[in-house]
């Protein structure tokens, strides 16, 4: 397998898979934390997540097309506007469908699995009446295009150490309102006792309804990410559903730091097999490992651990 290869070669290739491991390590990361937060938190099945990381996709697609027509001058900074408008536009669509469909199917799993999967059916044909069948992707500005040369034979590209550092700050901002602010407190108060939380004077059904909407408002900033990385389809967000799903059962459903490791650990294993087997051999290794560690170990990689009296 490494014949022909000399030992530069061999690191620097080694290397760039694992760069290419970050980058999907990052997407899965962005999509997981408001997976996180929806199905860890509050135990919600949401199968339409991947259609609203591709809201966001195609949020960041219109904004791009938008800001090149009328804008042009204002075009290098438009990504940040994008992203803004990404998570509102789908952290919207999120309260929108609490209110009307997820707060009457909460402690009922199975039902909201099937109603978000009719959920995310909508939303496939939606895409693909407004937006086309055909994928399509954006422009990104000069700044972001081009690879940054690490030596004479490994370069990585711009627009990866984005997404990185966008999932580094997401993931920070996210740490500190679920274990820095009154706000994450109360959700984790009515996560462990509801019933104890509404006594204590806290409004379950508002916290109910921005946490579902902050998910959702994740995961539309996750899809103008993924148009970095790839282009947007009306179905491509069912791409990684399974992953994100896997890995925040993986991780530990209440677990942050159990989501990052999940992440971590999926998504360099995969990238590395990928050197040695092909893309789809790879993905199938790396989840049959894992649903094999989950047969052992089904709480998870991390445990919330919670005081019962």
């Amino acid at each position: 397998m490494f014949d022909g290869y000399t030992a530069s070669e061999l690191v620097s290739i080694l290397a760039m898979q694992g760069f290419a491991g970050l980058i999907l390590f990052s997407v899965f990361l962005l999509m997981a934390l408001g997976l996180a937060i929806i199905f860890g938190q509050m135990g919600v099945i949401n199968m339409a997540h991947g259609e609203f990381m591709i809201l966001g996709a195609y949020m960041t697609y219109l904004t791009s097309t938008i800001t090149a027509e009328y804008f042009p001058g204002l075009f290098a900074g438009y990504f940040f506007v994008a992203m803004l408008v990404a998570f509102i536009t789908a952290g919207a669509l999120g309260l929108l469908m609490e209110w009307a469909l997820i707060r009457h199917l909460y402690k009922r799993p199975l039902d909201t699995l099937l109603a978000t999967w009719g959920v995310s059916l909508i939303l496939q044909q939606t895409y693909r009446s407004v937006f086309g069948a055909r994928e399509v992707g954006v422009s990104l500005p000069d700044w972001m295009m081009g690879a940054l040369p690490l030596s004479d034979t490994i370069e990585v590209p711009i627009n990866g150490l984005f997404v990185m550092a966008l999932t580094l700050v997401i993931s920070g901002i996210v740490f500190l309102l679920m274990f820095r602010s009154s706000w994450g407190l109360q959700v984790r108060a009515v996560t462990q006792n509801r019933v104890m939380a509404g006594a204590a004077g806290i409004n379950g059904r508002r916290v109910d309804a921005m946490t579902f909407a902050l998910g959702c408002g994740i995961a539309g900033v996750a899809g103008s990410a993924f148009t970095m990385i790839g282009s947007t389809g009306p179905t491509s967000g069912q791409l990684y559903i399974v992953d994100t799903f896997l890995v925040v059962v993986f991780g530990g459903a209440q677990s942050l730091l159990g989501t990052i490791a999940s992440a971590l650990t999926i998504s360099q294993s995969q990238s590395t097999l990928e050197f040695f087997l092909s893309g789809s051999m790879a993905k199938v290794f790396t989840l049959l490992v894992v649903v094999l560690i989950l047969l052992i170990r089904p709480q998870g990689l991390f445990v919330l651990k919670v005081r019962k009296a």
